[in-house]
């Protein structure tokens, strides 16, 4: 259900034609981020408005996996190593569009030092395997 006031849902619903959309399914789509923390940053975003990782619960595990797989598969195409890639998601209050939304950013040694600090593993920014942690505790 798209919410016509947030932009990832606009994206989302291919109404923003600037935004070139990398992968398309039925669950989510994936475009590059408007403010790259390194040379390859991309979002795989959920076509159902979901405003964070907390309004999932354990029954959204694979959904989480697919957006991941997705992320792989396409900086792998782009020829970028996975090896050296942050997975994950911001937490409320510590993110600038309410809509869930996972970042892949290639290569992590490669962030500015700002970078590295907003996308550290932490109590706002959980990796995908920490997310998948949080999301089995919950019914």
């Amino acid at each position: 259900m798209a919410d016509d006031n947030c932009i990832f849902c606009l994206i989302s619903d291919g109404r923003i034609p600037s935004t070139v959309l990398e992968v398309e399914n039925d669950d989510f789509v994936i475009f590059q981020d408007i403010k790259p923390a390194s040379q390859h940053h991309y979002l795989a975003v959920t076509k159902k408005h979901y405003a964070s990782l907390k309004d999932l619960n354990k029954s959204h595990d694979s959904l989480v996996q697919l957006m991941e797989n997705a992320l792989k598969d396409l900086l792998v195409s782009k020829g970028v190593s996975v090896d050296d890639a942050l997975f994950g998601f911001h937490l409320p209050p510590f993110i600038t569009v309410k809509h869930l939304h996972m970042h892949a950013i290639s290569p992590r040694t490669q962030m500015t030092f700002l970078s590295k600090m907003i996308f550290r593993p932490s109590v706002w920014f959980k990796t995908v395997d920490e997310a998948r942690i949080y999301l089995s505790q919950k019914e």
